[in-house]
């Protein structure tokens, strides 16, 4: 089962594990990513493009699948404005053994980086707003799956 989603709707990090785990894997990884408020951040807006990002969510939970044993996968992205804490990513990878859940959790979030049409623009207490570009040490991670 793969469930992939991608709105600006709060993730429910509980009810999505329920909905995700229905039992009998043996090992299930997760990763949980969250907006920081380093340096007076006050928002995080993540810019998609509807359709694209929704396909590249897709391709990338499919190609998981493709290379690992997967009894399930869960990937949900929320987009929009989002404030400190606010949870930004959801992955959920169940299989019969903890490396192909693990590893592909990791690929997963790599990726997600790189290869989804997303654009993050940051608001700052003292009122600058900054779009942030993609990092080296971002693109250098992606490329260890290739």
């Amino acid at each position: 089962m793969i469930r992939v989603s991608v709105g600006a709707a709060a993730i429910d990090v509980a009810a999505e594990y329920a909905a995700h785990d229905s039992g009998g894997h043996g090992a299930s990884a997760s990763f949980v990513g969250r907006v920081r408020g380093d340096g007076g951040l006050v928002e995080l807006f993540l810019e998609h493009h509807p359709r694209l990002t929704e396909r590249g969510l897709v391709a990338l939970a499919g190609e998981a699948a493709a290379r690992w044993n997967l009894a399930a996968l869960t990937l949900i992205h929320r987009v929009g404005a989002m404030v400190p804490g606010d949870t930004i990513v959801l992955v959920l990878a169940s299989s019969r053994h903890r490396a192909e859940a693990l590893a592909a959790c990791e690929f997963l979030i790599d990726r997600l980086k790189t290869d989804v049409m997303l654009w993050k623009r940051e608001t700052f207490a003292d009122g600058r707003v900054v779009w942030v570009e993609e990092r080296g040490s971002d693109r250098a991670r992606a490329e260890r799956w290739d």
